[in-house]
């Protein structure tokens, strides 16, 4: 849907309103790029949905799932987070891990990927 030229899809995202399903961007090769910039700007804001300190994924949400994510922050240190997979924290050079061993689903992974979380290397992580 669009108002004076504008995707209400990706002004919510950019507000932190909704989040990117990555699934459906599939078909999106022109946009695909906003809508992920978007919500990784909103992310980094902290606008809406993302100022919480862990948020549940409504796709997790719906089937009853918790944010079991560890914390990045563990007292006054900051805990350092592979960028390989910027929608959750694992530590780098962590032991290596298989999809069985996180518990997301459909999450972004930026190359390399360590783990071989996204096999196919579409930038989509645990998909099946």
């Amino acid at each position: 849907m669009f108002i004076n030229n504008r995707s209400i899809n990706l002004v919510m995202v950019q507000e932190g309103q909704a989040v990117v399903y990555r699934q459906y961007l599939k078909g999106c090769t022109n946009t695909k790029d906003q809508f992920l910039q978007a919500e990784a700007n909103a992310k980094q804001q902290k606008l809406g949905f993302w100022n919480q300190s862990q948020p549940v994924m409504p796709w997790d949400f719906r089937r009853g799932k918790k944010n079991t994510a560890p914390t990045t922050v563990r007292s006054s240190q900051v805990q350092q987070c592979d960028s390989s997979y910027p929608d959750f924290c694992i530590p780098p050079n962590s032991p290596d891990l298989d999809c069985r061993d996180v518990p997301y689903r459909r999450f972004r992974v930026n190359q390399p990927d360590p783990h071989g979380f996204d096999r196919d290397r579409d930038g989509v992580g645990c998909e099946g």
